[in-house]
Parts: C-alpha cells; sequence; structure tokens
C-alpha cells in the first residue's frame, strides 16, 4: 500500500518528504531594515533646486557610478521643465515642457546622510542640463532612450543604454536595442558605437535589454534582463578594455562563459526590473537590487559569487509606503550598515535618496523567497507563491515559527504550494520545510521539478500531526530554474496540511 501511494505521489505532485536531521534553519541574508527617504533629489522643494539650477522639473531613475575621479556620476531618464504638470512623465505642457531624453550630473558629496549634492551637469548652456544622448523622439520607432547603468574603466566613461520603440501597457515596453556609449571628458560629450550593441528580437525578448554594469578583477559585467518589467536576469563579462568589443563578450551558461549568448541561464528568477549589483564591504557580498512588479516592492538579494546561487528577496520599500515607487540604483559610496540608494516615484516624477541598514544572520543562503510566508498580506497565496488547488494563508499564530504559514485543505485531487527558482547547472541542494498534517492524511510531499513538470527528485512521506522537519536532497542536473513545492493527495476524506519555514540551499 506504502509503495502504491509513493507511486501516486510521484506521478501527481512529483516529490515527497523525507524526515531527517538536516542542518539548521536558513535565512537569506542580509538582512534590510524598512528603507527610509533621506532627501529629495531632484525638482519642486529638492535639495538640490534643480527646477531653477538646472531646468529640470521632472525626472526619474537617477542611475549612480564612480567616475574614478572623485566623483559619483548620475544619469536621468525622460526628463522635462518648466511646462511638466505631471502625474507621471511626458505630461504638460508642449510648449513649455522641455523634454530632454537624458540627463547627466555630477556630485562630490560623501555625506549622504542628509542626502546627495548635485554639484554640476552636462548642460548645453548655462543653467540648462542637456540630453546627453540623442534620441529620435519618434513613437513606434525611437520614441526614446534612456540609460540603464554606467561604469568607467581608467578615465573612460561607459553608459549602457536603451532605444526604446514604445511604451506598452503598464510595466511593459519595448526596445530595438541596447548598447554602450562612451565619453572621455567626464560626461561633456559621448559617442554610441554602432557594434556595441545587443539587437532586440521579433519577439522583443533579448535578454540584455536592461542592464547592471560592475567591475571585478579585471572583467566587466553585464547583469541582463529583457525589456519591460517581467525577465529573468542573465549575466555577461568581457575584459575591461574591451567593453565596445561585441564579439568579446562572453555569457554565462550555467557552467562557464561561452561566445554563445543564447547560452545564457538566468542567475535569478523574476520578475527583475530595473536592476542595480555592486560589492558590498561590509557584508562581504553581492547585492542586487530591483523592483520586483508583482510584489509591488523594491527588494534585495545577495550572493558570495555573481554567478549565484542567489538568494531570495528581502523586501526593502513597499509600494504602500511609497506609491509608484520604482528605479532603485545603490550609491557606490554606501559604508558600514548604512546602504544609501536612489529611487522614483511616479506621480511626483522625481527622484529620492534612500537609506536602508543592512544585517547579515550569518546564516546559509535561502533561496526561497518569503519561507515563512510572513510577508503575504491576505489570505490567498500571492507571489511568489503559487497556490495549487485549494488553500490559503493561516495568520492566526498557527505557523512553527512567528505568526503565518500556509496550507492546504481538501478531500480529493492534488494540491500544493510551490515557488519558482533559480539554481545552477549541475549543483547539489537540500530542500528542507517544516510541515504538520491532519493524522489521516499520509499522501504529503515536498519537492522539486522542472518549469515543464517533471520531477527531479521524489520521496514517500507520510502524515505528521505535530510540525516535522522533513527534506529531500537532489542535483540540478541541467536545470537553471526550478519549481520547489509541498502538498499532498487527497482520498475522499476531509484532510488538511500546514508548511512553513521552507530552505533550499545548495549543498557544498
Amino acid at each position: 500500500m506504502q509503495k502504491r501511494f509513493a507511486l501516486v505521489l510521484a506521478a501527481l505532485l512529483g516529490a515527497a518528504l523525507l524526515p531527517d536531521s538536516a542542518p539548521p534553519q536558513a535565512q537569506a541574508a542580509p538582512v534590510p531594515a524598512p528603507a527610509v527617504q533621506v532627501a529629495k533629489l531632484t525638482g519642486p522643494g529638492s535639495i538640490n533646486d534643480t527646477e531653477n539650477r538646472f531646468a529640470l522639473k521632472a525626472t526619474d531613475l537617477g542611475i549612480l557610478w564612480d567616475n574614478g575621479s572623485g566623483e559619483i556620476l548620475t544619469a536621468f531618464g525622460d526628463s522635462y521643465g518648466s511646462g511638466w504638470t505631471g502625474p507621471g512623465g511626458g505630461v504638460g505642457d508642449p510648449a513649455t515642457i522641455d523634454w530632454r531624453c537624458n540627463l547627466l550630473f555630477r556630485s562630490k558629496d560623501r555625506t549622504l546622510a542628509d542626502g546627495m549634492t548635485l554639484d554640476s551637469a552636462a548642460e548645453d548652456r548655462p543653467g540648462h542640463a542637456k540630453q546627453f544622448l540623442d534620441c529620435k523622439k519618434v513613437d513606434r520607432d525611437e520614441h526614446t532612450v534612456i540609460p540603464t547603468a554606467g561604469i568607467a574603466v581608467g578615465k573612460r566613461q561607459y553608459v549602457h543604454y536603451m532605444s526604446v520603440n514604445y511604451w506598452g501597457p503598464a510595466g511593459s515596453w519595448f526596445t530595438n536595442y541596447s548598447g554602450f556609449a562612451y565619453s572621455d571628458d567626464n560626461g561633456e560629450t559621448w559617442t554610441k558605437d554602432p557594434n556595441a550593441r545587443w539587437q532586440n528580437t521579433a519577439q522583443w525578448d533579448n535578454n540584455f535589454q536592461m542592464t547592471a554594469l560592475v567591475r571585478d578583477r579585471g572583467y566587466v559585467y553585464l547583469i541582463g534582463t529583457p525589456n519591460g518589467r517581467f525577465g529573468n536576469a542573465q549575466l555577461a563579462r568581457v575584459p575591461e578594455q574591451q567593453v565596445l568589443t561585441k564579439k568579446a563578450w562572453r555569457y554565462w551558461d550555467g557552467r562557464g562563459w561561452s561566445a554563445r549568448e543564447s547560452t545564457a541561464v538566468p542567475i535569478a528568477i523574476g520578475p527583475i526590473s530595473e536592476v542595480s549589483v555592486q560589492w558590498n564591504a561590509y557584508l562581504g557580498k553581492w547585492l542586487m537590487m530591483y523592483l520586483d512588479e508583482q510584489r509591488a516592492s523594491v527588494v534585495l538579494r545577495s550572493a558570495t559569487s555573481l554567478t549565484g546561487p542567489w538568494g531570495g528577496e528581502r523586501i526593502v520599500a513597499k509600494g504602500t509606503d511609497f506609491p509608484g515607487l520604482y528605479g532603485t540604483y545603490m550609491h557606490p559610496w554606501s559604508s558600514g550598515p548604512d546602504l544609501y540608494f536612489t529611487m522614483s516615484q511616479w506621480d511626483p516624477y522625481n527622484v529620492f535618496l534612500m537609506r536602508t541598514k543592512l544585517s547579515d544572520d550569518g546564516s546559509p543562503t535561502n533561496l526561497v523567497t518569503d519561507p515563512g510566508f510572513e510577508e503575504q498580506t491576505g489570505t490567498t497565496p500571492s507571489a511568489p507563491w503559487q497556490l495549487n488547488g485549494r488553500g490559503g494563508i493561516d495568520s492566526t499564530d498557527l505557523g512553527h515559527t512567528e505568526k503565518n504559514n500556509g496550507y492546504l485543505r481538501d478531500s480529493i485531487g492534488a494540491h500544493s504550494l510551490q515557488q519558482n527558482v533559480a539554481v545552477q547547472p549541475g549543483h547539489r541542494y537540500r530542500l528542507s520545510a517544516w510541515v504538520r498534517t491532519a493524522e489521516n492524511n499520509r499522501d504529503t510531499a515536498i519537492g522539486v521539478r522542472t518549469l515543464a513538470g517533471r520531477t527531479i527528485k521524489a520521496s514517500p512521506g507520510g502524515a505528521h500531526p505535530a510540525y516535522t522537519k522533513v527534506s529531500v536532497e537532489f542535483d540540478s542536473g541541467r536545470e537553471s530554474l526550478v519549481q520547489v513545492y509541498a502538498g499532498f493527495v487527497g482520498h475522499g476524506q476531509d484532510v488538511w496540511f500546514q508548511l512553513d519555514d521552507v530552505v533550499l540551499e545548495e549543498i557544498r
């Protein structure tokens, strides 16, 4: 009978439970404190008075990089002058809105606790910040050209930008291509290199249309996402003296660096947009910050290597606290536990300096996001968790730890809670969770499968009237994205299943 149950589970759920003495519960690190607003950097009422000093009333993004000569360069996206009325971009008097597709500012300010002073801008006349990258301003051709990342190599400044064909529904836009421009005079004049481009596809799904840039050990790394806010992150690199040589770029395929762009695999699962990546000396980790559109939150991941594994998301700022938030970029001169970053908000359509404080719980990296369901605010599971069948969120102190837990309940059929996660191909992992079930609920399971539904590892389970830690170990094989889940198969009797403190960690 037990063997027959196990076969049913493998077919319907794809995995099962295995009690063991797994290592202590892991949590994703670092742990950011809720972000606070330090200062408004642009627009009316800002500390920089950009409307009067630079004819800049409204703008977004605020991409930051160290120019290598004692300044931070800041690139903004679509920007407007006195005729802007808002809310959002592009709204105002056409005669005086003074639309510039992008702007560039400089700052020497190292005292960030009271904001970031913008000292100068690339200008076309005194008191007027200029558009530093040309754009056609023709919808369904080239509507705008927006910087997505910047970096310095020696005295040369590089900007990676996207050529936007048109704006789609909220969170969606479509690009012609992305590419590099460079400046040898600290951002005053720029040259777009026509050969250093990533052409978009007819399906609008090239993986390197928006990027973050970092330097490490003689290489420039490109962390890329497709256009819009819903893609995964991929990784490429090039020797730092060959940034503009497109054929010199190599792409992380999960096992090594390939010359074929098509082999790039996800290093972090989306939705990822407007991503920023940097090394944090205080934690000794790489940090990745971006907007998760589905969760309407700015989130942070960490990793000891750019290739991963990247820990689960930790919320830094919520849209309920900062409506219309997006476009977050970490300040290179952050130090100690203070992490400063720029953040845009849509309705004021301006840029703010924010701060979060970092701590590290010292645990192994957990690849699962919201492992204890504590970030769930409703009774139905929401991103990143998915519900298959019938269930919800308990928020009445029924969890293994803290307040919340996920649950499933029904009498027949397969029911599971699941989450998609990025892993490294050919690595070993352990999935573990705390489970409590009805005494007569024996067809229970936790496990891992491909996104196409093929079981990677399944082990038979059973009933757990008290919270029990169960786990399964597996090799990711050729997969870079997997689905972890837990649940049961009902056989005609009303049964229930509770899930908490889910951990996916690499086995070293």
